[in-house]
């Protein structure tokens, strides 16, 4: 961003047009969602409260009562000139700055902060909490690092906050995405970034290469996914993935079973065909015409799935590596990073990804660079679970999917996932399309789902999903 800004100057847009441009757009959002009525305008000492004086005198021009209040007794360049356009009052912050206001601008601190707020600072915003009076933030709430996506130390929680160009990685994760309330990103006429490097998921990313069947195409041509089941009474996983995986559009979906499993895995398929193997080698005749395989919910911990991941994988096999198939490799994960490529996928949460990658998670700054360190070690596409599912491959893109319903926080959704990508990269999708598509649409569906929502559930909200999108041509 700050980059984006000198360029801009640099180019002849002056500064101040550019505050301007960025205030306005705050007043504009403000004035859409509230009734006229006081509003306390906080100013901090740099550019984030040179955005407040443009606010406070845009909301002065129309009519709004505005009362600005800082800890600052200047302020230079840019935010010096905004402050001098100010005509009224400023004053000193405190309690009393928000007897008569209905709502709060804090534009105190902006993304850049690299210190805790405190003091009377920190005083003022923890009465505006106290009083309930909602806060529109100017950039974000202050407190918060933009890079690190978490307060230094204390940071208020905004109902609105108005950011410029494009988002930051705090409006994407959490902790901070939490205390952003709703995002509304403003364009202030910056030019976009030449080679891009950082997303938030959306159909944009990976429409293009969406596989959408073509109107001559046969179930053939729409690729056939394979899924590697577990023992008799650890099938279940197994089987949501094959569904998820044919609402996806596999063409053709087999469940690979040991010979104990397949009566139990019969009795509950009907458009999944299944396939038993008694050996790696039989794992590997079975899966020959397979486009991708997952392998790992609920197929057992240790050393004969770890056997199985690297036939597979010896043998070209494009793999979905999920579950106890990560978690086998916990004692010697180089031995799986030796024979992976970027059109493989490595779906861990959180225990998972320690197990894989141990202390990278709580060594780095944020899960970005987390997850694009594994993607870069694994030589695979890592796709990271959470609230805040991030993707990266071993290039350095990464995206952070913000989409997910806190009810997908139930056993079987993730197997489910797994399905998902292995049906897309069965059909030609690479590894970080594969990985970005499918936990868009699995976040989807569990948002049109709702409460009440069970894994068993997500396969046939799918459907919906992708009739919506296609009637949009979004991914057209």
């Amino acid at each position: 961003m700050t980059a984006a800004d000198r360029a801009a100057v640099a180019s002849g847009t002056p500064g101040a047009d550019l505050m301007e441009r960025a205030g306005g757009a705050v007043a504009e959002a403000l004035m859409d969602r509230l009734a006229p009525g006081p509003v306390t305008v906080l100013c901090g000492p740099g550019s984030n409260g040179g955005d407040g004086f443009v606010v406070a005198r845009r909301l002065r021009a129309a009519g709004w009562p505005v009362l600005v209040a800082s800890a600052a007794s200047a302020w230079r360049g840019d935010a010096g000139e905004a402050a001098a356009s100010w005509d009224g009052p400023v004053r000193p912050l405190g309690e009393d700055v928000l007897t008569e206001a209905r709502a709060v601008v804090d534009a105190l601190y902006g993304a850049g902060l690299s210190r805790p707020v405190e003091g009377v600072e920190r005083q003022t915003l923890s009465h505006v909490e106290e009083r309930g009076l909602p806060i529109f933030a100017v950039d974000l709430p202050s407190g918060v690092s933009g890079d690190l996506a978490r307060p230094l130390g204390y940071a208020p929680r905004a109902v609105l906050t108005v950011t410029f160009h494009r988002k930051k990685p705090a409006h994407l994760l959490y902790p901070a995405r939490a205390l952003c309330g709703e995002v509304h990103v403003c364009d202030i006429g910056l030019a976009p970034p030449e080679r891009p490097l950082l997303f938030e998921n959306g159909p944009g990313l990976w429409a293009r290469a969406y596989p959408w069947p073509d109107p001559e195409g046969y179930k053939g041509r729409r690729g056939h996914l394979m899924v590697v089941s577990g023992p008799p009474t650890q099938t279940g996983a197994a089987r949501l993935a094959c569904r998820g995986g044919l609402r996806a559009g596999a063409g053709l979906v087999t469940l690979l079973a040991p010979p104990a499993a397949v009566l139990v895995n019969a009795v509950h398929l009907e458009a999944v065909m299944l396939r038993p193997f008694a050996s790696t080698q039989a794992l590997l005749e079975a899966s020959e015409e397979a486009n991708c395989v997952v392998i790992g919910p609920a197929a057992g911990v240790g050393e004969a799935l770890r056997e199985m991941v690297l036939a597979l994988k010896g043998a070209g096999r494009r793999l979905v590596v999920d579950a106890d198939a990560l978690t086998s490799f916990k004692a010697e994960p180089e031995a799986l990073f030796a024979v992976l490529d970027p059109a493989d996928v490595l779906t861990p949460h959180a225990g998972e990804f320690e197990r894989l990658f141990p202390g990278l998670l709580s060594a780095a700054p944020e899960r970005i660079s987390a997850v694009r360190e594994a993607a870069w070690r694994s030589g695979a596409t890592v796709l990271l679970k959470g609230p805040d599912t991030a993707v990266a491959d071993p290039n350095g893109r990464c995206a952070v999917n913000v989409n997910a319903s806190p009810f997908l926080a139930t056993a079987g959704s993730g197997d489910v996932l797994a399905g998902i990508i292995g049906a897309l990269g069965a059909q030609g999708l690479p590894g970080f399309e594969a990985a970005c598509a499918g936990a868009y649409l699995h976040g989807a569906a569990g948002s049109a789902l709702g409460p009440g929502l069970i894994a068993e559930d997500l396969p046939g909200a799918l459907p919906q999903v992708l009739n919506h999108l296609y009637a949009q041509r979004v991914l057209r």
